[in-house]
């Protein structure tokens, strides 16, 4: 292993600070929960929980908590992402790929559109009223 020099043991300090804080939900209006179950990490849940958070880096938003969690009961649909918004109804999408993590970053945090081809437990349709397609 090659030595680390002073400059570069900051960086991945910084770096694992915005990891940690990142996963604080304290002060956050919007949190991404990824379904870490053995069931979810088979499926590539690990892969997407990293698309997360370099999307979410990228984009500056220092508003999202994301965590992990075990599994979210869909085992069939892993990987699993819950995402919560104040101003949207809570979601739990399936069969999450890095790609689609992206799309729910940009289309569901960002646009404020509900991603539907990926929705696994879709709220009653009385809360739909009034949101986004």
């Amino acid at each position: 292993m090659a030595k680390m020099t002073l400059d570069d043991l900051r960086k991945l300090r910084d770096a694992k600070r915005r990891e940690l804080d990142m996963r604080d939900a304290e002060n956050k209006t919007i949190q991404v929960i990824v379904g870490m179950g053995t069931s979810g990490i088979a499926a590539g849940a690990k892969d997407t929980l990293a698309a997360f958070l370099t999307e979410l880096e990228q984009h500056g938003l220092s508003n999202v908590s994301l965590r992990q969690t075990g599994s979210l009961g869909l085992d069939h649909a892993e990987p699993t992402v819950e995402v919560r918004m104040s101003d949207m109804p809570t979601v739990i999408y399936g069969k999450v790929t890095p790609e689609i993590a992206e799309k729910i970053v940009r289309k569901h945090i960002l646009g404020k559109t509900l991603v539907n081809d990926h929705i696994y437990d879709r709220p009653a349709a009385d809360i739909m009223e009034g949101t986004k397609e």
